[in-house]
């Protein structure tokens, strides 16, 4: 009875080492997905954001309480009707970012880049800086994340995205031009004040 109480012991040890090596060895999704959106699009672009490693744009999300929704930007404004996406608060204080619900049909890469460029305004007025800095962000994201062996619907959305892709693949540390590019729309000059 003894040497079977052993055997029983040992190969508890074994079982145990070897679930212990496996959950090891598999991924593991740190970032719970509902926390940020009910959206199954979104998740998607969440999850594909995860999988690229993009742990400085959960940490934003998180660092803020960020929930993401798709939302008919012209309801807030007619002047946003043609907005990618905004990030505000409501009237509870809760921050969101809302996708302007055009570009639902907009592919899964694409809507992370959106996700990323808004996860980066912290601010509740956001300044010349952070615009830079969330655009370069969409802009590499991009670049990561856009497959060249897909085919991508020819939208606004793509263009931009591609055009920013261009600008920040020909900046360099004398030559910013996603800033330039900033500086120059009148849109921003009239936001941030630029004469």
């Amino acid at each position: 009875m003894n040497s079977v109480y052993w055997e029983c012991i040992e190969m508890k040890k074994i079982t145990l080492s070897l679930v212990l090596v496996l959950s090891l060895a598999l991924p593991v999704n740190a970032y719970n997905m509902k926390h940020f959106t009910e959206d199954i699009k979104v998740t998607a672009a969440l999850e594909l954001l995860d999988k690229v490693g993009a742990d400085e744009i959960f940490d934003n999300l998180q660092a803020n309480s960020v929930k993401i929704i798709f939302y008919d930007l012209s309801l807030m404004s007619y002047d946003y009707r043609y907005h990618y996406a905004i990030n505000g608060t409501n009237n509870f204080g809760d921050r969101y970012i809302l996708i302007n619900t055009r570009y639902r049909k907009c592919s899964t890469e694409e809507i992370a880049c959106l996700i990323a460029h808004e996860s980066c305004h912290k601010a509740k007025v956001a300044t010349f800086a952070e615009e830079t800095l969330a655009t370069q962000t969409e802009a590499r994201y991009w670049l990561k994340l856009k497959n060249p062996n897909k085919i991508y619907t020819d939208n606004d959305l793509k263009n931009r995205l591609d055009n920013l892709a261009y600008l920040y693949s020909h900046s360099d540390k004398n030559n910013n031009r996603i800033e330039e590019r900033i500086a120059n729309s009148e849109f921003y000059r009239n936001q941030f004040s630029i004469k």
